[in-house]
């Protein structure tokens, strides 16, 4: 039996596996659902195919984050965080990164998360490094460092990419497991 290196939402794991157990291991790979809000309780929305940042009420629904680790994070930069894609559970929606202009922007992309999972390489402008602290999670652009998700502290806003990290956006964002 041989012993293979495996690395299971960010945690590197060695243990003796046979190909039926990691094949088996490989199929059942599943994004993390998480719900998510900032440090004023607004969560995401999905507006006219845009993401809002709004104060969380009764009667309305926040969107589930389906978040997964890059499988194949050699070409990564390392100390950065857990390389990550995210997606809209069950809309076949990701967010992604793109030049518009002069500058970075957040985008949602038709696109199901799965297939940038099983991608031979890193798809960069769909990768974000999620770094935590406490209860607390940023979430970087891989293809535009120094750009962060975020939220205008005003509300009612699309959610945006921003460099500004503590100045008029939010940056920090508390994740809920969900399943």
């Amino acid at each position: 039996m041989k012993k293979f290196v495996v690395v299971l939402y960010g945690k590197l794991r060695l243990r003796s596996w046979s190909l039926g157990e990691l094949f088996s291991m490989l199929k059942s790979v599943r994004p993390q659902l998480r719900s998510i809000q900032d440090i004023s309780h607004r969560v995401w929305i999905l507006q006219d195919q845009t993401l809002i940042a709004v104060p969380r009420k009764h009667h309305m629904s926040p969107v589930t984050i389906a978040l997964i680790s890059c499988q194949h994070v050699e070409t990564l930069e390392k100390d950065r965080g857990n390389p990550v894609y995210l997606g809209l559970n069950e809309l076949k929606l990701c967010l992604m990164c793109t030049k518009v202009g002069e500058q970075p922007a957040l985008q949602l992309k038709e696109q199901d998360i799965m297939d940038l999972y099983d991608e031979p390489k890193p798809v960069k402008p769909f990768l974000f490094y999620h770094s935590q602290s406490g209860r607390s999670s940023t979430f970087e652009s891989v293809a535009f460092p120094g750009w962060f998700i975020a939220v205008s502290s005003e509300g009612g806003c699309p959610v945006i990419l921003t460099q500004e990290l503590g100045k008029a956006d939010t940056t920090d964002f508390g994740l809920t497991m969900l399943s």
